[in-house]
């Protein structure tokens, strides 16, 4: 099985999903992970961008990924592309990888970076568009998922619950790749935050730790 991880900034292909993305590769599972923003140039200056580089690799071999794509483009400046110039990037990934999972953002999250790799994720996955692609979901991404929503923007309403009370801590152990990320207790993003996250949504599933998504397509 194929698997497309698409994210918007570094860190990102971790916080949401990064427990299910373990999952696929102990399953077998060819899984290539995109990183489509520059992080570095806005919150550090472009003299981090090698090190973000390096964090990012670190984070996914971790979880066991070796496919891993960094397309540079401007972090908070998507705005600044035409809607078309970001949707042929993504048409492009799907299809080279050509994948039968697809994961990205959700519609509720802050981020505006975040929102336009989401609509662009779903123009390119259309079913007349993206035939291998069977299945959509889309991940909550810890400081930015919980600071949007009603009344600006849509709630994050999952209805899938991915165990990964035996990957949590690759999880974790990744996320501290990014050390310029990570932040101290009670902050969303410190790996205590991570764990009681899982173990919130777990809670709610019967888990130990689990994963959230909510459901785009599902093709049977």
């Amino acid at each position: 099985m194929k698997v497309l991880n698409i994210a918007a900034h570094p860190d990102d292909e971790l916080l949401g999903q990064g427990g299910t993305i373990a999952r696929h590769v102990r399953a077998g599972d060819e899984v290539t992970n995109v990183i489509v923003c520059d992080g570095s140039a806005v919150r550090y200056g472009k003299e981090t961008a090698r090190e973000i580089e390096q964090a990012s690799r670190q984070a996914t071999t971790i979880l066991g990924v070796s496919d891993v794509r960094l397309l540079g483009l401007p972090e908070q400046g998507l705005d600044t592309l035409s809607l078309i110039e970001i949707n042929q990037k993504i048409e492009a990934l799907i299809e080279d990888v050509r994948p039968e999972i697809v994961y990205t953002h959700g519609p509720s999250d802050i981020n505006r970076d975040h929102r336009a790799i989401m609509e662009a994720v779903l123009v390119a996955t259309r079913p007349y568009s993206a035939a291998s692609v069977r299945e959509v979901w889309l991940f909550e991404t810890a400081s930015s998922t919980e600071w949007g929503g009603p009344p600006l923007l849509p709630s994050f309403v999952p209805q899938m619950f991915v165990d990964v009370g035996q990957t949590l801590e690759l999880k974790v152990r990744a996320l501290e790749c990014y050390a310029r990320e990570v932040r101290p207790w009670p902050h969303p993003r410190s790996a205590e935050g991570i764990r009681a996250r899982a173990q919130y949504f777990g809670s709610l599933a019967g888990y130990v730790a689990a994963e959230p998504f909510h459901l785009v397509r599902l093709l049977r």
